[in-house]
């Protein structure tokens, strides 16, 4: 049996002949500062649509998108290729949205686990919604936890149908 690829290695798929259009279609088969801005880029674009998220990060961040998105771009590069770029504290961050209730987390990664299938091929898609969910499970016991509790199980894997829009 075939051990399953960990760390740094997988991320190491071959890649196909493709150009470096920006086809929506394209899937990433490695993650690197380019996949990472994409999929930034694409996610808070379907986010700014989402009917209550929408609002809470338009308000939030109205006249600030183009501070926050490369924070955003620096946050996901330290997590997924571990290259320290981003050196804020989201905790803290998130426990000042007074505005957010639980089911955001899950809503959150209703909208982030389709764009990221849509961007990446599968193994490395399962790899980053897996990090993802981990990272809405802390916040999401950070902000509505108490000893003992457990997150929601809407932020734990599923899978979602991509319509190819985001609403």
């Amino acid at each position: 049996m075939e051990s399953p690829i960990s760390g740094a290695d997988r991320y190491k798929l071959s890649p196909r002949p493709v150009s470096d259009t920006g086809d929506r279609l394209r899937r990433y088969e490695t993650v690197d500062v380019h996949a990472i801005q994409v999929m930034v880029h694409t996610f808070y674009r379907c986010i700014r649509e989402h009917p209550r998220l929408g609002d809470i990060f338009n308000k939030r961040l109205d006249g600030k998108w183009e501070d926050h998105l490369p924070k955003m771009e620096a946050f996901w590069q330290s997590v997924l290729l571990k290259n320290g770029a981003y050196k804020g504290k989201p905790v803290p961050a998130h426990l000042k949205l007074k505005e957010v209730v639980s089911s955001d987390y899950a809503d959150w990664l209703s909208v982030f686990r389709p764009v990221v299938r849509e961007l990446f091929v599968p193994e490395i898609a399962d790899e980053i919604i897996a990090v993802a969910e981990r990272i809405a499970q802390s916040l999401w016991l950070a902000t509505f936890g108490h000893a003992g509790s457990m997150p929601p199980p809407e932020l734990t894997s599923q899978h979602s149908e991509w319509s190819g829009a985001c609403w």
